[in-house]
């Protein structure tokens, strides 16, 4: 019996399930509980400050270990601003993933999964073309350290501490690639993985070892430094702009002299650039070096 396609239209007018609906929702909702709670707890846990001031992540509380006779590095367990807005941002992005990928059908496509499509096209296009053909399990961690990265700096929007601006988290994030690109090497025979340091003269061996040991070292400072510069940059200029304000329109009478005039837009253009665009641009760096590392460790063919 000869069967036909179903047309566009059938495609096209067949209507969502209720039960798509309600899951789409309900996964946009928990979304936003993540942000909206990180700035409830900013709000009433965050002690109030006169005037600027650059601090670190604050210390919410500290878990007490029972055991006895610990080194004092790990004897208490401090919980702090950076670990529970980075636990924020990955609940974030498990949502968001199922929000997108929610009611996927190959007809009639809706906007959530194009955008969803989208990502994946260009993140597999991405490790392709900087890593090659055979790393073709790769996109699903890129695109993770790639989203991670960026919202966690993205965070600061909405007047969080980044994660990304605490050297301990990144610092987290770096060791997790080093290990992955040991492993790659280690691949190749524990012999070839020795032999390495050696070259091109054994004499340059401490320096190879050294070399080898600054990688996670020099990618967690380059991360950080950048997203910790930035904010402090920001808030020195915030400061700054509240002086000349008070400087050039204190003569203004009543409240007009308290308005910080010069504090009214301009934040907002340099927020633009360290909080979006730098935030982005070093969550892309961060990409690109641990796809280059990996790629260096192993040939192509051994990657998979």
């Amino acid at each position: 019996m000869r069967t036909t396609e179903p047309t566009k239209t059938e495609y096209k007018d067949a209507p969502v399930s209720l039960r798509d609906r309600v899951l789409t929702r309900l996964w946009f909702v928990l979304m936003l509980l993540p942000l909206v709670g990180g700035m409830l707890l900013n709000l009433f846990l965050t002690p109030p400050s006169e005037g600027i001031t650059v601090t670190g992540a604050q210390i919410y509380f500290t878990v007490s270990l029972p055991f006895e006779n610990l080194p004092a590095p790990i004897r208490d367990l401090p919980i702090t601003e950076s670990q529970v807005n980075s636990a924020l941002v990955l609940l974030f992005l498990l949502f968001f993933c199922l929000f997108l990928t929610q009611g996927m059908r190959a007809r009639g496509k809706s906007a959530r999964q194009v955008l969803a499509e989208f990502i994946v096209e260009k993140v597999e296009g991405f490790v392709s073309s900087t890593m090659g053909e055979g790393y073709a399990g790769f996109p699903p961690f890129i695109c993770a350290i790639l989203m991670l990265s960026a919202f966690s700096s993205l965070l600061s929007l909405l007047g969080l501490y980044a994660p990304t601006s605490d050297i301990n988290v990144v610092g987290g994030w770096a060791i997790l690639v080093f290990l992955m690109i040991t492993r790659y090497k280690l691949k190749a025979g524990f012999g070839s993985y020795v032999k390495g340091f050696l070259e091109p003269i054994p004499v340059l061996a401490p320096f190879n070892v050294l070399s080898e040991f600054s990688t996670p070292i020099s990618m967690a400072f380059r991360h950080y430094g950048n997203v910790m510069s930035g904010g402090v940059i920001a808030t020195l200029v915030y400061a700054g702009l509240a002086g000349l304000s008070t400087a050039v329109f204190g003569w203004l009478p009543g409240f007009l002299g308290d308005i910080p005039f010069f504090q009214i837009g301009i934040p907002a253009v340099l927020s633009i650039y360290f909080d979006l665009f730098s935030g982005c641009l070093q969550a892309f760096i961060f990409a690109m070096l641990t796809m280059l590392y990996i790629s260096l460790a192993a040939p192509e063919k051994e990657s998979t």
